[in-house]
């Protein structure tokens, strides 16, 4: 069964900014350039029926063109382990009602999503539970605050499939559905 989640692509040129903020903090598990996105809406694993519906309810939500602009960096903990490394999003309205409109449409086929406030951000890097990262992560954060990208036009969101594999996920593209009204 595979693995599905929607997201929002990243252009090449700020995959190209990201990837060379990468480095600096040991037992980091960076993420491929390829699959930079902005996670909308994690939906897991699905059967092939499922999937045919979730495309077709994400496929009805319209919205217009999105501006993007990534700013600063930061991670995710779970508890006191560091979980991840990320670029921020800035708020951009526009991105939070095509959010809103995804989870509506996932929901309405049955999808069960996490209800956890939504923090656009872009995965730089994962960390394993044996992470030894000592002063690293402050460093790294201190260092790229000041990282910006863009703004940069998103044009379209994707329904993407994940294989987990044991050098990494592999993301392929299912769907594109276009933006702008």
């Amino acid at each position: 069964m595979p693995r599905l989640f929607v997201g929002l692509p990243i252009p090449d040129d700020v995959a190209d900014q990201l990837s060379a903020l990468q480095g600096g903090v040991p037992d980091a598990n960076w993420v491929p350039s390829e699959n930079f996105h902005i996670t909308l809406a994690f939906i897991g694993e699905v059967d092939g029926g499922m999937t045919t519906d979730i495309d077709e309810a994400l496929a009805t939500i319209d919205g217009p063109i999105l501006d993007i602009e990534l700013a600063g960096v930061d991670h995710f903990v779970d508890g006191h382990q560091p979980k991840a490394l990320y670029a921020g999003v800035v708020r951009e309205e526009r991105l939070i009602r095509l959010r809103e409109k995804v989870v509506r449409a996932l929901r309405g086929e049955g999808v069960k999503l996490e209800r956890r406030k939504f923090r656009p951000h872009v995965t730089l890097a994962h960390f394993s539970r044996r992470a030894e990262i000592g002063h690293h992560m402050a460093q790294f954060v201190a260092s790229h605050s000041l990282f910006r990208a863009g703004p940069f036009e998103v044009e379209s969101f994707r329904l993407y499939s994940s294989t987990l594999r044991p050098e990494g996920s592999v993301y392929e593209v299912e769907a594109e559905y276009p933006l702008g009204y």
